[in-house]
């Protein structure tokens, strides 16, 4: 028997979300030892964490104007998380590197998640 999904874990932006988001908390746990900016290592977890659970909330939604909310919090979070990580590079706790390979797949899922956004739209809220 096939297991049911929800309505999100079709959408191709959620899995990317999924994804950097892992990328991102794997990233954390090389910043967590050693560092006393605790409260800067939760916030960058729960930002990236945010994008895939915004648009999961939002398919979760009854109307396609929440959805179309849901999914711009979704750029907002994928925003903070960039800026958070932007600080961590200026102060060398990760790398030049891997700050433009993970900079580069959330300029990707932000394409993703404004072209969803503008379909959306398109179809008349």
């Amino acid at each position: 028997m096939e297991e049911s999904k929800f309505g999100y874990e079709d959408l191709e932006v959620w899995r990317k979300a999924i994804d950097w988001a892992s990328v991102i908390i794997s990233l954390t746990n090389n910043l967590a030892k050693g560092r006393r900016h605790f409260r800067l290592i939760e916030q960058l977890e729960s930002a990236c964490s945010s994008v895939a659970m915004n648009i999961a909330e939002g398919k979760g939604r009854y109307s396609q104007k929440e959805f179309v909310q849901l999914l711009y919090i979704a750029r907002g979070s994928l925003y903070k998380t960039i800026t958070l990580l932007e600080i961590c590079a200026r102060h060398n706790w990760i790398g030049k590197e891997e700050f433009s390979e993970v900079k580069e797949k959330g300029k990707e899922t932000a394409k993703m998640l404004n072209s969803l956004a503008g379909s959306i739209k398109s179809r008349k809220l």
